[in-house]
């Protein structure tokens, strides 16, 4: 009698602990997702460290994950995106914001529909305060782009051209004040809008550099930007002999930094600006736990003497 009752015992555990686990799994495994909307256009090769980073993280939390993005960058186009994002009722957006005027609308509605948001890479945690987003993961702009001038500055730097391919975004602008700043001196004209055309940046680095002999050194703001001056450099001559350093990673950028082309590379971390997102709208969907704090994913400096892995993941996850 007594097995029989042990038996039973037994038996009643497991029925109670079978949907105990099955419980558990569903909670871990629920079927969130998030879309990530940016502001780039198709061509800019940039983001596929983004595109990387929400896949991953995607699989490791067991969320889906979308991103999307304007073809040709057309911010009016990124903030129907934003709208149509809203209306498909995902858990949370996590989105760029480029041009506060254009996007704090759209990405305030979402806020005002129940959608949790987070704001990455282009923005400030005061305009990410503004729309209700619930924290900003990104690079401080300003202070990146004052620690590079004063790096340019102890290397004996007093003028430069800074080559700004977006110049539509206000805060991406703020490298180039802040470098200025770091230097000491006045941006003024030392802005170039370069455009987005590989050809049409070239041209303007080297018609800027033939009218201004005297230009210590270059600024780019990123790849698209970086590889076309790149090409300028070596067509006029200047290549290893004008001092240059940029924003951002990639392929050539490494290239250039083994080369001793450019100085140095001022690294946002793009992988954790996508990455990071995910896992905390996870966690915070599932726990209610959220970090307290903005995160800046950078910047951090790359020279030539730490390569080793940004070179072997340039592009993919650096």
């Amino acid at each position: 009698m007594k097995k029989i009752k042990l038996l039973a015992a037994a038996a009643l555990s497991v029925a109670i602990a079978v949907p105990l686990a099955m419980m558990s799994t569903s909670a871990v495994a629920a079927g969130e997702r998030y879309i990530l909307v940016s502001h780039a256009p198709d061509s800019d090769s940039w983001w596929n460290t983004i595109k990387n980073g929400i896949t991953l993280a995607g699989k490791q939390m067991g969320v889906k994950v979308e991103y999307r993005n304007p073809p040709t960058g057309d911010l009016a186009d990124m903030a129907r995106i934003i709208e149509q994002a809203t209306a498909s009722r995902p858990n949370g957006i996590i989105t760029t914001l480029a041009d506060f005027d254009v996007l704090s609308g759209p990405i305030r509605n979402a806020v005002d529909q129940g959608i949790n948001v987070i704001i990455m890479n282009s923005g400030t945690p005061e305009q990410t305060r503004k729309v209700g987003a619930l924290m900003f993961v990104g690079q401080p702009e300003y202070d990146a782009g004052y620690a590079a001038g004063l790096r340019a500055k102890g290397d004996g730097i007093k003028s430069f051209v800074c080559v700004n391919h977006v110049i539509s975004n206000a805060v991406v602008a703020e490298r180039c004040r802040g470098f200025a700043d770091g230097l000491g001196i006045k941006l003024g004209n030392s802005m170039l809008d370069s455009g987005q055309d590989p050809s049409e940046i070239k041209n303007r680095v080297l018609a800027y550099l033939s009218a201004n002999p005297k230009t210590d050194a270059i600024l780019t703001l990123g790849p698209t930007s970086a590889d076309p001056t790149l090409l300028a450099l070596k067509e006029n001559g200047l290549a290893g002999d004008i001092y240059f350093g940029t924003f951002d990673l990639g392929d050539n950028i490494v290239k250039g930094i083994k080369s001793g082309i450019i100085q140095w590379g001022i690294d946002q971390q793009p992988f954790l600006q996508a990455y990071l997102p995910v896992v905390v709208l996870t966690n915070y969907d599932r726990y209610g736990v959220l970090p307290g704090n903005n995160i800046n994913s950078g910047p951090g400096f790359v020279t030539k003497d730490g390569l080793t892995l940004v070179e072997k993941y340039a592009g993919e996850y650096r």
